[in-house]
């Protein structure tokens, strides 16, 4: 699916896709209740629509993301409910049967985390857990009994810490999908920095992505 996506927005790469394979995988219905956090350009919540659902509602702190994700919408003629806030601030008091995310997960060279741009896309903070930790305590809130929630990340930021912290809420988490790609131009601009810190290797430059499965039994 071809994805429009404006200035400023994450573009769907390699991690959307992958996230978007796994989900088209799954058995959705007019009735599935889905939610895309994280949204962007809304490429995967679409997906969903693709596969059958019609109750699909994104997410995104950006309000050009939103713009964005509707523009989308519009264009392949799905339904998409957009909600702007911060992870699941705007369906506190939602309840939903699939949970897609594509979280910022790119370490950085602060804990300070961007507040527009592009980067707004992949900086994560120092261990690049700063939204994926939260996405791990938050997004199970809002998972339905029977849910499922999908997360997809790279290797570099702890993919077990991610299954420990989503067990630590009570689901069942497996990686499910694995990839390899070569560092693109934010890990090949960063590398001295990873390397330093010990988080990649001298000679490094194949990026590890998974995607982690969590479901409520």
């Amino acid at each position: 699916m071809r994805a429009f996506r404006l200035p400023g927005v994450y573009p769907p790469q390699r991690d959307t896709w992958l996230l978007a394979e796994v989900l088209s995988q799954e058995v959705l219905t007019p009735t599935t209740r889905v939610l895309d956090i994280c949204a962007g350009t809304g490429a995967v919540g679409l997906t969903a629509c693709r596969a059958g659902a019609v109750q699909v509602t994104a997410v995104d702190v950006s309000r050009r993301a939103l713009i964005n994700a509707w523009i989308n919408a519009r264009i392949h003629r799905w339904p998409l409910r957009l909600r702007r806030g911060d992870l699941i601030e705007p369906v506190r008091n939602e309840l939903f049967d699939v949970i897609v995310a594509n979280p910022p997960y790119v370490p950085a060279g602060s804990d300070r985390l961007p507040t527009g741009g592009a980067a707004r896309g992949w900086d994560a903070g120092r261990d690049g857990r700063a939204v994926l930790d939260r996405l791990c305590v938050q997004g199970p809130e809002v998972l339905a009994d029977g849910g499922r929630l999908f997360i997809v990340q790279s290797a570099l930021s702890g993919v077990e810490k991610t299954i420990a912290m989503l067990e630590e809420q009570g689901l069942r988490a497996e990686v499910v999908r694995r990839t390899e790609l070569p560092f693109g131009p934010v890990l090949s601009g960063r590398r001295a920095m990873l390397v330093a810190r010990g988080v990649i290797r001298p000679d490094q430059c194949i990026e590890e992505l998974a995607v982690i499965k969590a479901s409520r039994m």
